[in-house]
């Protein structure tokens, strides 16, 4: 019903700043709450940001709070993942996630829709 599309990721010294966008199609007016997850090599999925319909309702993850910033253009179905002084530990496979309620949650089974994932890696 909904098709994610990440894009944006790539290599960036430590220190340096990122922005990955997500396109949205299908049955966009269906979504609500759009979410950012990443995966690191060997290691589970985690919650990165999530943002609700209006863009006014914003959550992150601790490890990127003050760092990252999460934002969404409805009338161009996208959503927006700034990230700054990137750290090593921050690559990973970023995921964006979307979910038909007006509910924003940060666990991954309450999302229902994916993208295949844009990579970022962050070098020392």
């Amino acid at each position: 019903q909904v098709q994610l599309v990440e894009s944006g990721g790539g290599l960036v010294q430590a220190g340096g700043s990122l922005r990955l966008s997500c396109a949205a199609s299908g049955r966009t007016f269906s979504i609500t709450a759009m979410a950012w997850f990443r995966q690191a090599p060997g290691k589970e999925r985690e919650f990165v940001a999530a943002i609700g319909w209006s863009g006014r309702d914003t959550y992150f993850a601790d490890s990127v709070k003050g760092r990252f910033t999460i934002s969404r253009d409805n009338a161009k179905n996208m959503v927006y993942l700034q990230m700054n002084s990137l750290r090593p530990e921050d690559t990973a496979i970023y995921y964006c996630a979307a979910r038909p309620s007006k509910i924003v949650t940060m666990r991954e089974g309450d999302y229902g829709y994916w993208g295949q994932g844009t990579q970022v890696t962050v070098s020392s």
